[in-house]
């Protein structure tokens, strides 16, 4: 076996990569806004037998699993040799773009017909997921695909109710998917050997810096909280402005104490997302107001400093007001780390290609967060025009999109020979 120099991948292609974007644009919802595309719609359905076709048309073994991920596999050259895993996923937000995510597919595919045209193959075993549902469901979960690999779908999950009296094991079984089985979808992490995602930046860092592609440091934890504010409701035309007991005012101080804690510490952002004002009418002074407010960081330690300093915020302001305040956490998740390791290999790769450096975060959640937990794991941003996403006007020039691919193929090469257990002293095949 030869243990050469590892080569540079050739470019990708603009029009095979043009044309995959063009047909599966074909598979939305067209009386929804943007290309709505959710996982449990017959146009999510009809995408994934075309996306399976495309796997096929690319050399690659195609199978669904109990939860309907789709997985295309190429063979290594060596069959004792645990897996290499790339992917993302093809459903979208209500109102969602072209990108999100599907970069992640359609520049694996991409990857894998560039690697075959170049005759560049792997020692490792491939696979290529389109991980099913990671955007949030009518269940209030994401991710769904992901943590059914990782053994995080849990009965209490398959319980989920949508509200209308469906739940999330018989929506499961609706599209394919055996929910009775989901303890056969989980990998062994002996089995894989890498996790690497090639995904859309979705802000606005690498346009504005004029920048090709980005190696991912960390996954945003999240965490989010419901206030809530309890005064007094009273006529607005009859109660003085110093008689009044307002949670609406002690609400608005609120939302500007969030934004305060995330631009004056780190590299975090704060988010409200939701308000609510009872009794909701403009002649009576609001008895109460509740907000949910979302922080997001790679750092833990910045995470739990922005929750004191937000229930600290809200309680202030409700004594200025005479008001009543109520934290409560709703929701935590701890930042997930890229690989050291594989950071170091997907930046190698790019100065290879000749690639700019550049690392980053990721403010967004990704499925990569969860094959973390299976196998190290990297990942790859290209830019987002006007840092758009999650809405009809995502965009990213189809010419980042094969760069993303390239820099996702050369990963790929870069951990495949990193990872030879005979690899001689010295050679870029260093074992990992």
């Amino acid at each position: 076996m030869s243990h050469g120099p590892v080569p540079a991948v050739p470019a990708c292609s603009v029009e095979r990569l043009r044309a995959d974007f063009e047909r599966l644009a074909e598979f939305h919802d067209p009386e929804r806004p943007g290309w709505t595309r959710g996982a449990f719609s017959p146009f999510y359905a009809a995408s994934r037998d075309w996306m399976a076709s495309r796997m096929k048309a690319a050399g690659l073994t195609v199978r669904r699993d109990a939860v309907d991920n789709l997985i295309g596999t190429l063979p290594g050259a060596r069959t004792d040799a645990p897996a290499l895993v790339t992917g993302s996923h093809t459903d979208t937000v209500e109102g969602g773009g072209r990108f999100d995510g599907i970069i992640g597919v359609l520049g694996a595919l991409e990857a894998v017909r560039t690697l075959a045209d170049a005759g560049i193959a792997l020692e490792h075993e491939l696979r290529v997921v389109d991980f099913f549902n990671e955007e949030p469901n009518q269940f209030g979960l994401s991710c769904v695909g992901s943590r059914a690999l990782v053994g995080e779908v849990t009965r209490e999950h398959l319980d989920l109710d949508d509200g209308a009296g469906e739940t999330l094991r018989d929506a499961l079984a609706r599209v394919g998917g055996s929910p009775d089985d989901l303890p056969e979808a989980r990998w062994s992490g002996d089995d894989v050997a890498a996790f690497l995602e090639l995904h859309i930046e979705q802000g606005p860092v690498l346009e504005h810096e004029g920048l090709p592609v980005a190696v991912v440091s960390a996954i945003a934890g999240i965490d989010r909280y419901r206030v809530e504010f309890t005064g007094r409701p009273d006529h607005a035309g009859a109660t003085p402005m110093n008689y009044r007991y307002d949670a609406s005012c002690a609400a608005a101080e609120t939302v500007l104490a969030a934004e305060r804690l995330a631009a004056e510490e780190g590299d975090g952002v704060a988010t409200t997302g939701r308000i609510e004002i009872e009794p909701g009418a403009p002649n009576v002074v609001p008895g109460r107001a509740r907000l949910w407010v979302e922080f997001r960081s790679g750092e833990r330690e910045w995470l739990d400093d922005c929750g004191r300093g937000l229930d600290a915020a809200a309680r202030a302001a409700a004594e200025r007001r005479g008001v009543q305040a109520d934290l409560h956490s709703l929701s935590t998740s701890d930042p997930v780390a890229a690989d050291t390791r594989i950071r170091e290999l997907l930046e190698r790769g790019n100065t290879r290609l000749g690639l700019p450096p550049r690392t980053m975060f990721s403010g967004a959640g990704h499925d990569a967060a969860h094959m973390a937990r299976l196998a190290p794991m990297g990942m790859l941003f290209v830019p987002s025009h006007g840092g758009r996403s999650h809405c009809p006007e995502e965009w990213t020039d189809l010419e980042q999109v094969a760069t993303g691919a390239r820099a996702l193929a050369q990963g790929l090469v870069e951990v495949d020979r990193a990872r030879r257990r005979d690899a001689a002293p010295g050679e870029d095949g260093t074992v990992l």
